[in-house]
């Protein structure tokens, strides 16, 4: 894989770290500004719908930027938010640099899931993305529980500076190591943007990036409310939190490496082993979250197949709009983020319900349980079949 790509892997690190961070900060955040834990998960919901909007809007935007340049902006605009975000004294503050942040990622990221993909082959898309996404898995295995460190030995204010500062050497990075000379050749030969807009019509496209939806929406449902399952119903201590979230972490890396490497030629037995087993995790671990040897051992195994899922349904969102080559990035990001969004929403409504700090649990198993269901009649889609049954 190409140099460029890993510098673009480390800035996505320092972007995933503060995308999932708030799982292992939310209680203290809550305290702190005076609201409820519910409530300041929607801090979540409100980075994940400034994503959605502006990752199309972003993207059409910047589709003539030279790319370079680009990367570098979203990303010092990015830390500026943060830095903003850590002197924050009222929520709605705190919940406008999340918005703020999260069009700078939104940005960035449609940026680079184009720039990954022409980096490499056309046969090689799943494995560049799983390169980039490889910054998030790392950021769930050391960013963020490091972040949950952080900020319950110096407050979760501490969590955002170091996301700040953590922005600065992958913009030198980037600034030094992509090559100029794409940004040229990149200039011409683009559709018109009504053309690559045009690609949001086609069925197929449409279904992957629904079914992106929907299974993020449970990994996000799921992950955002961790913290009051792995303090409340296992009755562990905070740090704790910090081991459950590398564990989901570790897992989602191994998930997302061996998936890249099936998702080019052969993401048929990705989505037919994977979403089958994630329906059944998730209230396996709502179940067994008193048992902490079971509880962490099933976060590892939901993390792999989040995103060995995850990612395999986004590559078919990069391979259905490959022909709209300055937006197919913005179509995986806000299918991405629209599950972001509506996950921890869906399951912040059920924290009031009998089922307490486990109905988020349930509510990811609903959500992979709609995806599967949207699926099946149309197996061949997803995996990439061009002829059979559920054709579209």
């Amino acid at each position: 894989m190409p140099l460029p790509l890993y510098l673009l892997a480390l800035a996505v690190f320092a972007m995933g770290t503060s995308e999932f961070m708030l799982a292992g900060l939310l209680p203290d955040i809550a305290l702190d500004l005076g609201v409820t834990v519910g409530t300041a998960g929607v801090l979540t919901s409100a980075y994940a719908t400034g994503m959605i909007v502006g990752a199309p809007l972003v993207a059409a935007s910047a589709r003539n930027w030279p790319r370079r340049p680009a990367l570098v902006g979203f990303l010092l605009a990015f830390a500026a938010a943060h830095a903003v975000g850590a002197v924050s004294t009222s929520f709605a503050l705190l919940f406008s640099t999340r918005v703020v942040a999260a069009l700078a990622n939104a940005g960035f990221l449609a940026v680079a899931l184009t720039a990954a993909a022409s980096l490499v082959p056309p046969d090689r898309k799943g494995r560049a993305l799983a390169v980039l996404l490889s910054g998030t898995t790392l950021a769930t295995i050391a960013g963020v529980p490091g972040g949950a460190v952080l900020g319950t030995e110096l407050g979760w204010q501490a969590t955002f500076w170091a996301v700040a500062v953590l922005c600065l050497p992958a913009a030198v990075g980037i600034r030094g190591g992509i090559p100029a000379g794409h940004d040229a050749h990149e200039a011409t030969g683009k559709p018109a943007l009504r053309t690559e807009l045009g690609r949001l019509t086609r069925p197929r496209l449409i279904l992957v990036m629904l079914l992106g939806a929907l299974v993020n929406a449970a990994t996000f449902g799921g992950l955002t409310f961790l913290a009051p399952v792995v303090t409340d119903s296992a009755g562990l201590g905070e740090l704790w939190v910090s081991v459950a979230l590398v564990l989901f972490g570790a897992g989602s890396f191994v998930g997302v490496t061996v998936a890249g490497r099936l998702s080019d030629r052969n993401p048929g037995p990705v989505v037919a082993v994977a979403g089958p087993l994630l329906l059944i995790g998730w209230p396996a671990l709502a179940v067994l979250a008193h048992r902490p040897v079971a509880l962490f051992t099933l976060v590892f195994v939901q993390g792999a197949l989040s995103f060995a899922l995850g990612s395999t349904l986004i590559a078919r969102v990069l391979h259905e709009a490959a022909d709209a080559p300055t937006m197919a990035g913005s179509y995986a990001t806000a299918a991405l983020n629209v599950g972001a969004a509506v996950g921890p929403v869906a399951a912040g409504s059920t924290l009031g319900t009998e089922a307490g700090p486990l109905g988020p649990l349930y509510a990811a198993g609903l959500l992979v349980a709609a995806a599967l269901l949207v699926a099946f009649p149309f197996l061949p889609v997803v995996t990439g079949a061009r002829s059979g049954k559920g054709r579209l």
